[in-house]
């Protein structure tokens, strides 16, 4: 079952990620935890993105796909992964079918969770108010400006890659404003059909 979860930051893409990696036993992959293993492994794609961050720059697309591209090479990724917050842009999104076609792969579902934007800068003061509560930390996202920030490029960037997969016939919307259990039901819904 390989897996994308698309959606706005706060929309509950991590919530509904880990639930799936218990019950089906796929890894959730970050790109930004990827590349920071990739780097300390030294693989070949690793030393490439080093030598861009050291100089100060942004990793390209063509080495994230080669991350990723060794990532799903892995054991655990073998009957499938989710892609969580990959792909950002367009050409993220095609450089990942190009890849994952040349594997002989493809993708199962794209699942978009969509949520009234205006409601989720709540919905983030509430998770941060609730693990200060629990004495867990608060995520640096969490900070309402920063949060406005990441929602700006969000729509900017990453909003088109939605109906990129609509037009592939992929793409299945889940509203993600209902309570977690209906989410997690709607979307086992989508795995099942």
């Amino acid at each position: 079952m390989r897996l994308i979860f698309l959606g706005p930051p706060g929309a509950g893409k991590g919530t509904q990620a880990t639930r799936i990696v218990a019950k089906h036993g796929i890894p959730q992959l970050s790109t930004g935890d990827m590349l920071r293993a990739a780097v300390a492994a030294g693989t070949p794609v690793g030393l490439k993105a080093k030598a861009v961050m050291d100089a100060g720059g942004l990793v390209s697309d063509e080495i994230v796909i080669g991350i990723v591209a060794d990532r799903i090479e892995e054991a655990d990724a073998r009957k499938g992964f989710i892609l969580d917050g990959f792909p950002r842009t367009l050409a993220q999104a095609e450089a990942l079918d190009s890849m994952l076609a040349g594997k002989g792969l493809k993708l199962d579902k794209v699942l978009e969770l969509r949520v009234d934007q205006s409601k989720l800068v709540d919905r983030i003061v509430r998770r941060a108010e609730e693990a200060k509560a629990a004495g867990q930390p608060v995520r640096k996202d969490d900070d309402p400006e920063v949060f406005k920030t990441r929602l700006e490029a969000y729509n900017r960037d990453t909003a088109i890659v939605a109906p990129y997969y609509d037009k592939r016939g992929q793409l299945t919307p889940i509203d993600g404003m209902q309570p977690i259990e209906q989410v997690a039901s709607a979307i086992d819904e989508a795995l099942a059909g």
